[in-house]
């Protein structure tokens, strides 16, 4: 018989065994807002059935076995002979095969695709943010194979496929296929032309024989990857594939995988190229022309893996807290972590509905949406991700001690924050990117003023927002020392447009007087005590 002392009380139950999509009323409104109401209906059962599965215990499970089993790097086979494989945890390549067969890489084949992608990546990346980098990275091949039409008929169908085939052989012979790729080194890191690899033509048109070495390697054990090497005519995208048509193995040497803070689970490594075989993408010397596309998506994927942690560790506060009581009654009831909740529950709405905003972009594809993602994704990527981790440490704190401990799954949170800021050109690229489009495409920034100039007239703080923002572009003195600061209130100014139009009122009146009105102090829990603050943390509360 157990002790009287160890009776155990007043602790919240695991939040488990819940719909992840339909616990997310920012998320389901935002697939309604976005989507052909012909695609509606099935588009929420697939999301439903995955949020399902998100929620359920085993789903968890597998997300915190993948973690507490990192994947090893095997350079070679027991005789051997030099093999460059990386074994992954079983529960690694459950997670992945499922993330492929619910469409996170087909979005470009299907009606809505990018909307309903998105909504699924937000939904599925709660359980394991790491199986999101190779799962983003084979969906953000396809626009740069675009460029070369035979090379997309070719692998496309592969890229988009719903099957998980974790096998290493050639590609003509999957069902479908994984793709990660290789820009940076070790001398340049994200100034890209400083690449070193060289690129020398063979004798069949297109294709080269690669030698140098990539710092970063995305998702190493694809079938395939996306790399930039210097040919004759300057920096140029390639083809690599992990296995040639013959089965041998490209020469591809994972010199060690990367020991990284967070996103454990995942396989980043280090590669040589010595003669490794690889086909053209687009024309020799636009290298970065042709991966932009890729970069663009990935970057996107970034803003949406941010916001499904936000929403995360939003959701375990306030799960937290509706069970937890302490001096005198229930944690949420409190006015003080009311206000600390419903401040993170704002941020994280906040985040949600831009990156649903970016994906419904690219479903649009017209010439003025496309103008509006060159400035919005940058902005989104560099506001949206600097937000993640500040997010992470306050929910962790709102479980006290019980969120410092690894089982309750917080600290993974916010080993994992960090990283969508980072990956993909850090804060200082993305300031610097806003300000080329700003420079170069003037029509970047008219489909921006257009967006968010639709709430005109809905809040006087936006609209003061907006105005200031005009004066502050209209001054390109020191621009780029105070490009970060530009950045923020692009990002923000479209957060409170988006959230005036579409969010309920108390929602949107929080975040204008906050964010946009200056009635906010330097951390979580500052906000307007005289604002319903209540319904915001009801609306963020995840029923399981």
């Amino acid at each position: 018989m157990a002790a009287s002392t160890h009776t155990v009380t007043n602790q919240a139950p695991p939040l488990v065994g819940y719909d992840v999509f339909a616990a997310d009323r920012a998320l389901g409104e935002a697939v309604v807002r976005h989507l052909d109401p012909e695609l509606l209906e099935g588009a929420r059962e697939e999301l439903s059935a995955l949020g399902r599965t998100t929620g359920s215990a085993q789903v968890q499970e597998w997300g915190a076995l993948a973690n507490e089993n990192p994947p090893k790097l095997r350079t070679h086979d027991r005789y051997g002979n030099r093999i460059d494989e990386v074994d992954f945890h079983p529960s690694w390549h459950r997670l992945l095969g499922k993330g492929v067969s619910a469409g996170l890489t087909s979005a470009w084949t299907r009606p809505g695709g990018h909307v309903r992608r998105a909504a699924a990546f937000v939904v599925w990346t709660q359980a394991e943010a790491g199986n999101g980098c190779p799962l983003s990275m084979t969906h953000a091949a396809v626009p740069a194979l675009r460029t070369d039409p035979a090379l997309a008929a070719e692998w496309e169908p592969r890229l988009t496929a719903t099957v998980y085939d974790q096998e290493l052989r050639p590609a003509a012979q999957k069902a479908g296929v994984l793709f990660g790729m290789g820009m940076t080194e070790k001398q340049g890191g994200s100034d890209v032309r400083a690449n070193t690899t060289e690129a020398r033509p063979l004798a069949e048109d297109g294709t080269y024989a690669l030698t140098g070495h990539k710092w970063f390697c995305s998702a190493p054990m694809s079938d395939g990857f996306l790399v930039l090497a210097q040919a004759p005519g300057g920096l140029t995208c390639f083809l690599v594939p992990r296995v040639l048509e013959d089965g041998t193995r490209n020469v591809f040497r994972i010199q060690r995988l990367k020991d990284k803070l967070g996103n454990r689970s995942n396989a980043s490594g280090e590669v040589e190229f010595d003669g490794t075989w690889a086909r053209r993408v687009g024309e020799e010397g636009r290298g970065v022309r042709t991966i932009i596309g890729m970069v663009a998506a990935t970057r996107v994927d970034c803003v949406l893996g941010s916001a499904s942690l936000m929403r995360q560790a939003v959701a375990q506060a306030i799960h937290h807290c509706t069970y937890r009581e302490a001096f005198g009654g229930r944690l949420v009831d409190k006015p003080l972590m009311r206000n600390v909740l419903a401040d993170l529950a704002l941020e994280s709405e906040a985040a949600t509905t831009l990156a649903m905003r970016l994906a419904a972009a690219y479903d649009d594809g017209s010439e003025q949406e496309r103008a509006f993602l060159r400035l919005a994704v940058p902005a989104a990527k560099y506001w949206v991700t600097k937000r993640c981790t500040p997010v992470a440490v306050e929910a962790l704190e709102c479980l006290g001690g019980n969120g410092y401990v690894e089982e309750s799954g917080m600290p993974r949170l916010l080993r994992e924050s960090p990283l969508n800021s980072v990956w993909e050109g850090a804060g200082n690229v993305q300031a610097l990117d806003v300000l080329r489009a700003l420079r170069r495409e003037p029509g970047a920034l008219d489909a921006y003023l257009r967006e968010v100039g639709r709430a005109r007239g809905a809040d006087h703080r936006l609209d003061g927002a907006i105005k200031n923002l005009l004066t502050e572009l209209a001054d390109l003195n020191g621009i780029e020392a105070r490009a970060r600061r530009l950045v923020e209130r692009i990002a923000l100014v479209l957060q409170g447009s988006l959230l005036v139009r579409y969010a309920p009122p108390e929602v949107a009146d929080v975040f204008c007087a906050s964010r946009l009105g200056g009635d906010w102090g330097t951390g979580f829990g500052t906000l307007p005590h005289s604002l319903d603050l209540a319904t915001v943390v009801e609306r963020a509360r995840p029923v399981a």
